[in-house]
């Protein structure tokens, strides 16, 4: 059923549930491929190089999916790792949209509605904008 599946991921609570879904969802079907997308958003790449000064940034985004990764290779999935760069939303939107991808699962910010009205969440603009069926995970 969903053999090609895109985990949009940064490392947080809700990614990491996300990523479990994500992986439990690939091993109930044969073959699945599982493509975990970071996306390097410009405003907070900045403040990463700044935080981490003396080292190497994409170094510390690798470790923020490191669990995932464990998790995707202990449980024997084909899997490979992206790092986009853009604004999240639109950027993860883009790349699902240009691929097959059967689901796109996402983690949720759990943000309130009025929150959710005036900044808009990743997870909203990519459930709203793909063109194949999204799972947000809470």
């Amino acid at each position: 059923m969903f053999k090609n599946i895109l985990l949009a991921a940064d490392g947080s609570e809700h990614s990491l549930r996300a990523g479990e879904k994500a992986i439990a969802l690939a091993k109930c079907q044969q073959g699945s491929k599982l493509d975990i997308v970071y996306v390097i958003d410009g405003k907070h790449s900045k403040e990463d190089i700044l935080h981490y000064w003396g080292l190497d940034a994409s170094d510390k985004r690798k470790q923020k999916l490191q669990l995932i990764e464990q998790k995707t290779k202990h449980d024997g999935i084909d899997y490979e790792i992206i790092f986009l760069h853009g604004e999240p939303g639109p950027t993860i939107v883009e790349y699902a949209n240009n691929h097959e991808f059967d689901l796109v699962v996402i983690g949720s910010r759990g943000l309130n509605t009025f929150q959710e009205m005036v900044l808009g969440s990743v997870s909203h603009k990519v459930a709203k904008r793909a063109k194949c069926p999204v799972m947000i995970v809470k």
